[in-house]
């Protein structure tokens, strides 16, 4: 994961705790003191978003434990990895994409980061700039050519 991930993943897990967490609490505060729990749907409500965002903050803090952060100052832009910024052009239609490989858990392409476990991604690793990288989808084979490899 990079270092902003990382930051991201960390600020994401100090709201859930220092914000969510006791809004959740107030919330069933409040319904439990509306009288009878056995007939209290915003009491079940309350405990259920409790129950969601428990699991949730237990999942990113198992990721913010095993999480691995990459200086990519240290990598060699020669072939894609992890990290590197791609430029990749469809051969067939000519159109070119650029995208940041990352780990699972900071990919978002709206961003332009793309997961290395995704298929595209799991083909170009390892390539170099000119290569043209072959990517089975479901529609069929589509081949991509490296235009650019930087970081």
């Amino acid at each position: 994961m990079t270092e902003e991930g990382y930051k991201k993943l960390m600020d994401e897990i100090r709201y859930m705790e220092s914000v969510e967490r006791p809004k959740i609490s107030k919330q069933i505060a409040e319904a439990r003191d509306k009288g009878d729990l056995s007939e209290n749907a915003e009491y079940d409500a309350a405990k259920e978003a409790q129950g969601m965002m428990e699991a949730k903050l237990a999942q990113l803090k198992a990721t913010a434990v095993n999480v691995r952060i990459i200086d990519g100052s240290q990598m060699n832009a020669d072939s894609v990895q992890i990290l590197s910024k791609v430029t990749i052009k469809n051969t067939k239609t000519g159109q070119q994409m650029t995208y940041t490989l990352v780990s699972e858990a900071e990919a978002n392409l709206r961003e332009g980061k793309m997961s290395v476990g995704t298929p595209i991604a799991k083909a170009l690793i390892g390539k170099k700039k000119g290569d043209i990288v072959p990517v089975a989808a479901p529609s069929g084979t589509i081949e991509f050519e490296i235009v650019e490899v930087s970081f």
